[in-house]
């Protein structure tokens, strides 16, 4: 059973409606015992990281989310969430990944990052098995983690952005397999079989 975590974001429904042309097999739910009993969490997010985390930590998700041992995928915002830290708001987040989300250049228009996009795939990973290279994905976000040594695609190479990244049973994206067309229903199936 996959766990859908539901903090009341906007992006949230349109993941259960991709998740549903995959499979059966998951719930949306806020309750800790749902989440301890899932076999996978996806946290999806296209709204304020500073808004989310007030969100999980009302509704006392915030330590059963950073210490859970079973896979993780997040989306968007989750990814911002999952890293150790966010400039927006200054606020520690859920310390899945090193680094600190930081803001776009505003002086660079913003149509440059956001939209579809490419990605240059820098690591094997499980995520993109099956997924073409040529392929597009959906971006729409503010913030985002500079590359390291953990991700496995990037992105808008000026800035050397993080479009993926994984840490053991930790999974991210920056962009929205929700509204990459067939490649993202192919990331998302991929997560679902690890």
């Amino acid at each position: 059973m996959i766990t859908l975590v539901d903090y009341g974001d906007v992006c949230i429904d349109r993941v259960a409606a991709s998740l549903k042309q995959i499979t059966d097999d998951f719930r949306v739910s806020k309750k800790e015992t749902d989440i301890c009993n899932s076999d996978k969490i996806i946290l999806a997010g296209c709204g304020s990281a500073v808004t989310v985390m007030r969100k999980i930590q009302l509704l006392n998700l915030y330590s059963v989310l950073r210490v859970v041992k079973k896979p993780i995928l997040g989306i968007g915002l989750g990814m911002q969430l999952m890293s150790d830290y966010s400039d927006e708001g200054n606020f520690p987040c859920l310390g899945f990944f090193p680094g600190t989300a930081i803001k776009f250049d505003q002086s660079i228009d913003e149509n440059y990052y956001k939209g579809l996009q490419n990605i240059r795939i820098c690591k094997t990973s499980v995520l993109f098995n099956g997924v073409s290279g040529q392929s597009e994905f959906y971006f729409n976000n503010s913030f985002y983690l500079p590359k390291s040594d953990l991700s496995t695609a990037t992105y808008f190479d000026k800035n050397n952005c993080c479009a993926s990244i994984e840490n053991g049973n930790a999974y991210a994206v920056q962009f929205h397999p929700e509204m990459s067309g067939d490649a993202g229903l192919k990331i998302l199936q991929n997560f679902i079989e690890i």
